[in-house]
């Protein structure tokens, strides 16, 4: 534990260094989310109850990670997730104040410092609406707010139940459905024929990752 922030470049430095041996382009990490519950059982992964706190460290991570060409970070679990039981069950009912001061300032700050080139979407809702599919916090607030130009992808399965809808990620904001199933080309394909997404909407999605995999260090 340490309040060095030089030290914690260095981390991502060390990071970075074993992405270009083992040829890993984005680390699914530095995990970012706010002490709220001393229940959670990510808590030894996360930097802080202070949000300032948590966006400096995330990105001195990130900016030492990145600092090797083609390596990426993905800052995550965008936004609000204060527990694991049940993430994917869960909404996270708040004011705008408190999701401005407290849960979205750390990332805000990790993505103007050090242009994190990687999001993942969390499982939960806040305030009713799932994260793959939030327009409004993925395209409103982490795009067109906080300039964000990378990719989102979601957590492990965080879609293909309830209202977390695969079919409808590329329209909100979200890049890639983690892992991948066939079965979720099918409901996309099925989306777009009936005209829930546009065309736009999958070649925005999909000029995202080609871009990320084109600016990777990993060569086919």
């Amino acid at each position: 534990q340490t309040w060095d922030l030089e030290l914690a470049k260095e981390q991502g430095r060390a990071v970075g260094e074993e992405m270009k041996e083992f040829g890993v382009v984005f680390w699914l990490a530095p995990a970012m989310n706010i002490h709220r519950n001393p229940l959670c059982g990510r808590n030894y992964e996360y930097y802080s109850e202070d949000p300032y706190l948590t966006g400096k460290f995330a990105a001195a991570v990130t900016s030492g990670v990145q600092e090797y060409k083609g390596c990426f970070v993905t800052l995550k679990h965008f936004v609000c997730n204060n527990l694991e039981t049940d993430r994917n069950l869960s909404s996270s009912n708040l004011d705008e104040r408190t999701l401005r001061e407290i849960y979205l300032k750390g990332f805000k700050i990790a993505i103007r410092e050090s242009d994190a080139k990687g999001v993942m979407a969390s499982y939960n809702k806040v305030n009713g609406v799932y994260l793959p599919n939030n327009y409004e916090l993925l395209t409103d607030v982490l795009r067109n707010e906080f300039g964000f130009d990378g990719m989102v992808m979601t957590d492990w399965f965080a879609t293909g139940h309830d209202e977390s809808l695969s079919e409808n990620c590329c329209k909100a904001g979200c890049d890639i459905i983690m892992p991948g199933l066939p079965a979720e080309v099918k409901k996309i394909q099925k989306a777009y024929k009936n005209g829930t997404i546009t065309k736009n909407d999958i070649e925005i999605s999909a000029r995202r990752v080609i871009k990320a995999a084109l600016e990777s260090h990993v060569t086919v």
